[in-house]
């Protein structure tokens, strides 16, 4: 492939929009399993929303990142059709990406909540509007930008499947096992020098703050975002990686000052890539030298002209195997039981045997969910994004894939760097590698897909990022 195929002779635009989704005080929490509170008390940091807008040749694509566990596919679509109303920007050219934090408001399992339903419903039925309005306010402020990417490493993140001495698979922090370090981030200037936005991707599972703590957070990404925006300026995004294996290296803790750590390591790391990518490369003309106790060489400097990069998008839908799953009203039966346990055992003041219970409730609400969604199939539909930006890549799926998944991709790819997503555009699900199928444990037994999945996105991803690659510029 020629070098000037990642360029375009039209200018890139950018623009960059930010909501506060902050919930209020009494909104049901729910990332765990194992938490007794229902109601959140308030928020340690804010939750935020925040877009940008890219457009070349007339044609618009749209990245949120939104400080959320995630939504179910009709909230999804909810959010992903009012953007699109709003900003008349086709759905296939949104790109809608959680942080996937666990201790912000329950979003996704709505029928665990037994008490503050309507502020639950009032909280999300707000969100749409919301959301789209920031996408509106990112395409109001489009300007010609310039962009590069800088690659390192941060070690904030742990494998988090251990295996304990009774031989059970867990989630925890295993030092020994695989992780995936890599963080890369993108700047986009305007033709001032001034930057606009920042992108972050990493991976790595918020669940710094535990079912201990009744406090609202971003989790690591919110600090991560605040650093870089400090330093850096502009507004910036966190893209979470592919870390459905992937943890904090301290986690399930009620210490706020853990995440918050955490948080200001990453954003540091990124601030320290970011701060060292230039937009503008400059040329060096020698022009005298200077006398000095050291004779000194004088240079004028020229800005080197560098045509805007391609930016481009594909939308697919791609088919992933799915495992056999029981009759719905099986785990149905068990779920309404364990439920009505827990009540029980609440009202009576027995919160630790409420814990256990309530543990096993969530378990067998997600069997129920898998049963009632995929029971009799074999296969489902399963949604992917890639765009292009010059010589950047940046996959998306949803669901939460491993970070086996991320690196083959991303090594495998013909773009000279690769960003792989998870949580985007809907649609829960982990998504292990053929490994941790022989291996077990949670996200093994909580997956809908069966052990040919991994290598399905493997494939579909790498398919997509050589048509791009290959595609000739507009």
């Amino acid at each position: 492939m020629p070098a000037n195929s990642y360029v375009s002779t039209s200018p890139l635009l950018a623009g960059t929009g930010r909501s506060d989704i902050t919930p209020a005080p009494g909104t049901p929490q729910g990332g765990w399993g194992a938490q007794l509170h229902e109601r959140g008390t308030g928020a340690d940091m804010p939750l935020y929303v925040t877009a940008l807008a890219l457009e070349q040749n007339g044609k618009r694509i749209l990245i949120l990142d939104a400080d959320a566990i995630g939504f179910d596919a009709y909230w999804t679509q909810k959010i992903l059709d009012t953007t699109a109303s709003l900003t008349r920007v086709p759905v296939s050219c949104i790109r809608f990406s959680t942080s996937h934090t666990h201790s912000g408001p329950n979003t996704f399992r709505l029928k665990n909540i037994t008490v503050g339903l309507d502020m639950a419903m009032e909280y999300l039925e707000g969100l749409p509007n919301r959301i789209a309005g920031t996408a509106w306010q990112a395409l109001r402020t489009l300007k010609p930008v310039r962009i590069g990417a800088a690659s390192g490493e941060c070690f904030i993140n742990r494998n988090r499947r251990v295996t304990t001495p009774q031989g059970e698979c867990v989630v925890g922090v295993n030092e020994e096992a695989p992780s995936d370090p890599r963080l890369i981030t993108l700047r986009l200037d305007d033709e001032d020098g001034n930057t606009l936005a920042t992108i972050i991707n990493y991976a790595c599972h918020p669940t710094t703050v535990g079912w201990q703590s009744d406090r609202f957070t971003p989790d690591f990404p919110g600090p991560a975002r605040q650093v870089v925006e400090q330093q850096i300026g502009g507004r910036c995004l966190f893209l979470q990686g592919a870390s459905g294996d992937l943890g904090p290296r301290r986690g399930f803790t009620g210490a706020l000052s853990v995440y918050r750590r955490l948080g200001h390591e990453l954003g540091l790391a990124a601030a320290s890539l970011a701060v060292g990518i230039d937009t503008q490369p400059l040329t060096a003309h020698f022009t005298s030298v200077m006398p000095s106790g050291a004779n000194i060489a004088q240079y004028e400097y020229e800005p080197v002209v560098v045509a805007p990069p391609v930016c481009e998008m594909l939308t697919r839908t791609v088919y992933l195997p799915l495992r056999t799953f029981p009759a719905k009203d099986i785990p149905a039966a068990e779920f309404e039981a364990l439920s009505k346990e827990v009540l029980r055992l609440k009202e009576a003041g027995e919160q630790h045997t409420a814990q256990l219970i309530q543990a096993k409730a969530t378990q067998m609400g997600w069997r129920l969910e898998n049963a009632v969604r995929y029971g009799g199939q074999r296969e489902t539909a399963w949604p992917m994004q890639v765009i292009r930006i010059g010589f950047i890549a940046l996959v998306s799926i949803a669901g939460e894939p491993f970070s086996s998944i991320g690196k083959r991709i991303r090594e495998a790819s013909p773009f000279p760097l690769t960003l792989v997503s998870g949580y985007s555009n809907g649609g829960f699900g982990y998504i292990p590698d053929r490994q941790a199928f022989g291996e077990g444990g949670y996200e093994v037994e909580a997956t809908p897909f069966s052990s040919d999945a991994a290598d399905v996105v493997v494939d579909e991803a790498l398919k997509a990022l050589t048509e791009l690659f290959q595609k000739e510029p507009a």
